[in-house]
Formats: structure tokens, sequence, C-alpha cells
């Protein structure tokens, strides 16, 4: 049965990171749009093209609060919780 322990090792390790790259795509996005950037350049474009599904989606249940978007820091507090949750399962499935 090595065959599956290794099969769920490949992909907690895969998964872990994935997730750990799309956490640094939302922090790019939040940091650069500190600076009001050209939104029609194509890495701009391909930031919000990644990120603005999970975030329009958090921005429905959780308003503006001040004046700050605090979506980006939602996302990667699930983006966290979710690492932790399912790649740690998918380890401990492995190693069982």
């Amino acid at each position: 049965m090595f065959v599956f322990k290794n099969l769920f090792l490949a992909l907690a390790n895969v998964l872990h990171i994935g997730l750990t790259l799309y956490m640094y795509i939302v922090i790019a996005r939040a940091v650069v749009s500190w600076f009001n950037p050209n939104p029609y350049g194509a890495l701009m474009q391909l930031l919000i093209r990644v990120t603005e599904p999970p975030l329009a989606f958090i921005r429905r249940f959780i308003p503006n609060f001040a004046g700050l978007d605090l979506s980006p820091v939602i996302l990667i507090f699930a983006i966290i919780f979710v690492d932790n949750f399912i790649v740690a399962t998918l380890r401990q499935l492995a190693l069982s």
C-alpha cells in the first residue's frame, strides 16, 4: 500500500504549494492596490482575474470597515485554514 501513501503525500505537497502560491498572489494584489496601478496592464489584469472571484464572494458578506477592504485578509486566513486542515489530513492519512 505504499502507492497510496505516496499518492496522498504527493497530493498534500502539490496542494500545499498551490495554496501557498495563491496566498502570495492575493498578497501581491493587496500590495499593488496601494499604489494605484494601471488597471489595464497585463500583470494587474492577471491579478484581478485570478483573485477577484473569491474576494467578491467575501465582500458580499463583509462590507468595508472604515474604508478598509478586509477581504484579502479574510481570504488569506481561509487559505491558511484550508492548508493546515486539508494538507495535514492528507499527510496523516498517508502515514496511517
